[in-house]
């Protein structure tokens, strides 16, 4: 193609695939989104007609004319596995891709693509089919694509399904000559004065970036909780904490906590035992936006979700190039295209960053696996609290099976009656030191106050993760001593198996699992019923306490 190509962008957010086509040189007519903030955003940084409005209600009468390029990024939250544990609703999904493509088949462009979450790629290619909801629009030439962003430039690595009609194996050629950096030199660019966009070239003097001032590192608490949702969580694989600087950063999503596996979180270089979440600009940065865009939310959760959900300009960029049909050797950077680029006036608000919680409710959850007594897959023993009973109960459960079907185990008196009841003297004998152990510190153990520690609101002798390490410790000492005989930890976890399942076992998911590895989850249902019973009585005592405290 050449001449001076007119686009429009659906579904637009904040303008990523509008500032990748311009830098292209591709001229962006209109864009249309329903988010205000981030239309406010599109218009300011990107200079063109943004329209807030629900696109599924546009009329096709009010889209301009002439238009050669179609792009668009429909919602994908009812497809995302990450936003809704892949339960969304793919009927309202598929409602906006089917608007989308409407309005491609209005136009007729000469090209167009549109960008979506890998899963949409298999959903796209089942839906095509004759008699599948998307089979009208198999006239436009739709291919679905998967691919790496961190392929083109981006300093991220992120997986996106592109759809469309476009020259893909053009688009591949650009791979040979895309370099992206890592997260550490995005970290220590933004770090410097003046600061040089490393992709882009630009330079500013560090007071001039916004939404580059770092939050409060994390606290005690919140890293122990961000490390055991990315090393050690029960269900997904582990993943480095912190994130490692000298490579490209995993996928920067548009919600993320202080206390959340999701958060990308970086060690302090002036205190490596210090970690801190990313800057807003650093995250921008990442998702392949240049220091000179600026980001119109009124507080930091809006702009984390106009970076998060944004397609990255980077990687638009080399989508514009592809529409145009530019030859790999005549390939542009972005550096080449960049100069004119200035941060829009007025600047945007600035918004205060998240801080750690000096107060939670009196009934925040608690809920972490016991680190020596959990298996990948889901088996896993908990410590959690039950704060539907008053006082706020504390308890250790025990979770197998499969996603369609979890299963648990009782964990009570009797089942460690039963337990015990089934071991040779010797193992028996052998537990006991370990038993009596736990046994003590539960005895010890502040419960009257340890809710209250753990929600902020007081203090108190024990933390919950005091009581989770010593159940981690006491589990790894069981499982050693249960480890010498095999074979007597496997009859007495399949004989609790059958007492709970009885002539159900056999449809029961995950048990070859639990025989397979019986010294640890004969641990740690010998030691989670042990403390159950244990803390039972400790609650029993300090609420029979409180009742006979009269009201002044």
């Amino acid at each position: 193609m050449s001449g001076k190509l007119r686009a429009i962008d659906l579904y637009s957010g904040v303008g990523g695939w509008s500032l990748g086509l311009r830098l292209a040189g591709i001229e962006v007519v209109a864009s249309y989104e329903r988010w205000g903030p981030a239309n406010e955003t599109n218009f300011k940084n990107n200079l063109h007609q943004a329209q807030t409005v629900d696109i599924r209600r546009l009329s096709f009468d009010d889209l301009p004319k002439n238009i050669d390029i179609v792009v668009g990024s429909p919602p994908c939250t009812q497809f995302s596995f990450s936003n809704r544990g892949g339960s969304g609703n793919l009927d309202d999904g598929l409602e906006d891709i089917i608007r989308f493509l409407s309005v491609v088949d209005h136009i007729r462009p000469k090209v167009w693509a549109m960008e979506n979450v890998p899963r949409v790629a298999s959903i796209i290619e089942k839906e095509l089919k004759e008699g599948g909801r998307l089979h009208k629009f198999s006239h436009l030439g739709l291919q679905a694509h998967v691919v790496n962003m961190e392929d083109f430039g981006v300093p991220q690595r992120r997986r996106r399904c592109i759809a469309g009609n476009f020259d893909f194996g053009l688009l591949e050629t650009y791979v040979e000559k895309a370099t992206a950096c890592t997260l550490g030199e995005v970290i220590k660019a933004l770090s410097a004065d003046p600061v040089i966009d490393p992709l882009y070239g630009l330079s500013k003097p560090r007071v001039e970036v916004s939404d580059n001032h770092q939050e409060d590192c994390l606290n005690e608490e919140e890293i122990r909780i961000n490390r055991s949702a990315k090393l050690a969580h029960p269900i997904y694989n582990a993943m480095p904490f912190p994130d490692p600087m000298d490579r490209s950063v995993r996928t920067i999503t548009a919600t993320c906590t202080r206390v959340s596996r999701e958060s990308v979180v970086v060690a302090n270089p002036l205190n490596s035992s210090e970690v801190r979440r990313l800057t807003l600009r650093e995250r921008a940065c990442l998702q392949g936006f240049p220091i000179t865009f600026q980001f119109y939310g009124a507080s930091h959760a809006q702009k984390l979700r106009m970076i998060g959900n944004a397609i990255p300009p980077a990687f638009a960029f080399m989508m514009g190039q592809a529409f145009i049909g530019r030859n790999v050797s005549v390939l542009k950077s972005l550096k080449d295209v960049a100069a004119n680029l200035n941060a829009p006036s007025p600047p945007p608000p600035i918004t205060v960053t998240d801080s750690e919680g000096a107060k939670y409710p009196q009934n925040r959850k608690f809920r972490f696996s016991i680190a020596s007594l959990r298996l990948k897959s889901g088996v896993r023993f908990e410590l959690a609290n039950v704060p539907s009973i008053s006082p706020i109960a504390w308890q250790v459960v025990f979770w197998f099976g499969n996603s369609k079907s979890i299963q648990t185990l009782e964990l009570d008196a009797r089942q460690h009656s039963a337990l015990m009841a089934n071991l040779p003297s010797p193992m028996a004998e052998a537990l006991a030191l370990p038993i009596q152990r736990l046994s003590k510190f539960i005895g010890r153990a502040d419960f009257e106050n340890m809710q209250n520690i753990w929600s902020h609101r007081g203090p108190g002798a024990t933390r919950p993760f005091m009581l989770l390490d010593e159940l981690a410790e006491v589990g790894k000492i069981a499982t050693a001593i249960l480890e010498t005989d095999r074979e007597v930890s496997e009859q007495v976890v399949e004989r609790a198996l059958q007492r709970e399942f009885q002539e159900n076992l056999s449809d029961v998911p995950g048990v070859a699992k639990l025989i397979r590895n019986a010294p640890l989850i004969l641990a740690g249902l010998i030691l989670g019923s042990l403390a159950n019973q244990e803390i039972a009585k400790r609650m029993q005592a300090v609420g029979s306490r409180n009742s006979k405290v009269s009201p002044v």
